[in-house]
């Protein structure tokens, strides 16, 4: 029991892009324009970031490429993206969290995200024997990845050479974590907002949500000058 007491509440790490016309969810264009596509990306932030601000958490920290606005709600703390690929980015948001406390990352693609799929695995009584956390995302890919103990050198043992945005970047990912002989405990999975269709799906699933409201938003106007 006073193990569990004593240890240190998570840190959550956010990898985003500032939601700019031209530079955020390109592949939603068409049928969307570029501001559409903005716009969809900054209310899928907001929701994200809005939900992870329901999980308890030691720090919360957004790892952003670009500059921060109004968007942004308080209890966060922005840490420029490192440079590279998108691998070389992730081990800069690891290297960003404190070393002695559990570091859970995700990215804005997924609105739908509640907070009880965080806290409940994240919970101190829950994290015995457990050394990474991984959600898995319906295109291969993944949309979650935690390490107990962070640092640079594990992030970089774990991510660096990983292939991005492939149907193959989640398996790879799965080997790693076991060749480095890490226990991990898998999180649901979960879809990322890449596509048209995919937004559709995700609105569906979160009907509540800002991203929603954006989309349906968006839909009823391709409806009306259709």
């Amino acid at each position: 029991m006073r193990a569990v007491l004593a240890a240190p509440p998570p840190t959550l790490l956010v990898l985003a892009k500032a939601p700019v016309p031209g530079r955020v969810k390109t592949r939603l264009t068409p049928p969307y324009s570029p501001e559409q596509g903005a716009a969809l990306a900054g209310a899928a932030l907001a929701d994200t970031l809005a939900e992870l601000g329901r999980v308890p958490a030691g720090r919360r920290l957004l790892v952003l490429d670009g500059e921060p606005g109004d968007w942004l709600p308080p209890g966060w703390q922005v840490v420029p993206q490192g440079s590279g690929g998108l691998d070389q980015r992730l081990v800069a948001a690891f290297a960003a969290a404190p070393p002695d406390a559990p570091a859970l990352l995700v990215g804005m693609d997924t609105p739908q995200l509640r907070a009880e799929v965080l806290a409940a695995p994240l919970a101190a009584a829950a994290r015995g024997g457990v050394d990474a956390w991984y959600g898995p995302a319906t295109d291969g890919g993944f949309w979650a990845l935690g390490l107990a103990r962070p640092g640079r050198a594990l992030a970089e043992r774990l991510l660096l050479g990983v292939p991005m945005s492939t149907d193959r970047t989640g398996a790879v990912l799965l080997e790693r974590l076991s060749a480095a002989g890490l226990t991990v405990r898998h999180l649901p999975r979960l879809t990322d907002v890449d596509t048209a269709a995919s937004a559709a799906e995700v609105a569906a699933l979160a009907p509540d949500g800002r991203f929603a409201a954006c989309w349906r938003e968006f839909r009823t106007a391709r409806q009306v000058t259709g």
